[in-house]
């Protein structure tokens, strides 16, 4: 076996950049200790830790100096990409450092802390939509390359782009064959664009041959299946962000990948959250679907083996979703008992965690909490109300604006004097259909059981518990 690692003109030079992007790459390497590993040792390479927080840094500091030696930009031109949010963050940060003017377009799917991240590095966001496939005039491809020929812009194309997977191959790689002491059995992936993976194969192929590459798929792409079959199906739609495709792009080599494992949303974020909880590591959402199929690999084994694979990007990007109790509630992903009644329906029980205000609380503590939570309607509870029903009144974002509309002073005089005491109570055993009247009378539903106060209903509420049960 050898070590080649030398790197020949096309190699990004992450060591020699100026500035922060200098910090790009040679991320450490940490075993997993508190998960079942089966007979194996499974370590995780730690691209969260690059300055734009993921993998992504490494190919957008690539592929943006292959187009300077190529001429392809000069000083102060348009970049164009279509992104999943990661490589965009990527290419934002290599552009703000040089001057590039960035154009972006992201599906609709992505988290706001992306997008958030994004704008603030100086990038232009458009946003198109993520229930579409490859040909239709709104998938984010198509976009982003009809955009660069409108604005006459460098369009990167990372799925097309050959410094993506050269960016894998002489940097990642021998980062992980020197980290790993040349004793290596196994490296599990994802595909967004396919770099990740096409580099590692190529570099290990010449390398460490013996080296098994393993795809790591969400359920709905069509990746796995095609490894296993040779076809491409039909895709399905995932919430894991920035791996999966309902094609094959054109830079993936997947010719070396052994085995492949399918996984679904649930697992892969439950696992993202196991590792926080029990590595204290802060993953996004696709490292919890490479950590998930690596798990299965490793558990699959008879023999020890040493097995790498990637924490791809920071949990910091989901904290809104997949480290959200309510999103994930929401979603379907953590249940709690299933009482066959209206509790099923209460996304915020009253119990330790409803957000409410007092009759003595200011609208301006209401406006508060209503922006913080994201919520259009606060219940007011009386502490001082008989046991089993403290709700005084409900105060919406009307009641609000009717309140200050005309004298912004309104701010500081207390929530009772706007609050609507008409309240719709119900009993918890009430079918779902008849909270449809009640929601037409622009009412919320307070759930009661035997006088006790349980939580409320929103429209809303009743739209997620529907998609929960929908086929």
């Amino acid at each position: 076996m050898s070590d080649d690692t030398t790197p020949d003109a096309a190699t990004p030079t992450a060591g020699r950049a100026p500035g922060v992007l200098a910090l790009i790459g040679n991320t450490p390497l940490v075993k997993l200790e508190s998960f079942d590993t089966g007979p194996c040792e499974l370590f995780v390479k730690m691209e969260s830790q690059n300055p734009g927080g993921s993998i992504k840094d490494r190919i957008g500091l690539a592929m943006i100096e292959a187009a300077e030696r190529d001429g392809l930009l000069s000083p102060g031109a348009t970049i164009v990409e279509a992104t999943a949010g990661n490589t965009g963050l990527g290419l934002a940060l290599v552009a703000a450092r040089k001057g590039y003017r960035l154009l972006l377009v992201i599906p609709d799917k992505m988290s706001q802390e992306k997008i958030f991240h994004l704008r603030a590095l100086g990038a232009e966001v458009r946003m198109t939509r993520s229930d579409v496939a490859k040909g239709h005039p709104e998938y984010y491809q198509d976009v982003a390359a009809r955009l660069a020929r409108e604005v006459g812009g460098f369009y990167v194309n990372q799925f097309e782009n050959p410094a993506n997977p050269l960016a894998h191959e002489t940097t990642t790689g021998p980062e992980i064959w020197r980290q790993m002491d040349g004793r290596l059995d196994a490296v599990v992936c994802g595909v967004g664009s396919g770099g990740t993976i096409t580099g590692l194969s190529r570099y290990f192929a010449r390398t460490a041959p013996e080296v098994e590459i393993v795809l790591a798929d969400p359920a709905g792409s069509i990746l796995a299946e095609y490894v296993k079959t040779g076809q491409v199906g039909q895709a399905g739609s995932w919430l894991v962000e920035g791996i999966g495709e309902d094609f094959v792009p054109s830079i993936a080599d997947l010719s070396r990948v052994k085995e492949a494992h399918t996984i679904p949303d649930e697992e892969s974020l439950m696992t993202a959250r196991a590792l926080l909880r029990g590595e204290g590591i802060l993953a996004g959402s696709s490292s919890g679907t490479l950590v998930a199929a690596a798990l299965r690999h490793c558990r699959a084994q008879v023999r020890p083996r040493r097995v790498v694979t990637l924490v791809c990007d920071s949990g910091n990007k989901y904290l809104s979703k997949m480290f959200n109790d309510y999103w994930m509630r929401d979603q379907g992903f953590l249940r709690g008992p299933a009482h066959g009644d209206l509790r099923d329906l209460i996304s915020r029980p009253t119990q330790g965690s409803l957000i409410a205000v007092k009759p003595e609380d200011t609208l301006t503590m209401a406006y508060a909490r209503m922006k913080l939570y994201d919520v259009s309607q606060l219940p007011v509870l009386d502490p001082a109300a008989p046991e089993g029903s403290p709700i005084a009144g409900i105060l919406d974002e009307g009641d609000l604006l009717l309140a200050v509309g005309h004298d912004a002073s309104a701010f500081r005089r207390p929530v009772r004097d706007f609050m609507t005491s008409r309240l719709e109570t119900v009993s918890v055993s009430t079918p779902v259909a008849e909270l449809l009247p009640v929601f037409e009378r622009g009412m919320v539903a307070l759930v009661v059981d035997g006088g006790r106060f349980l939580g409320l209903i929103t429209r809303i509420d009743v739209l997620n518990y529907l998609r929960r049960r929908a086929p």
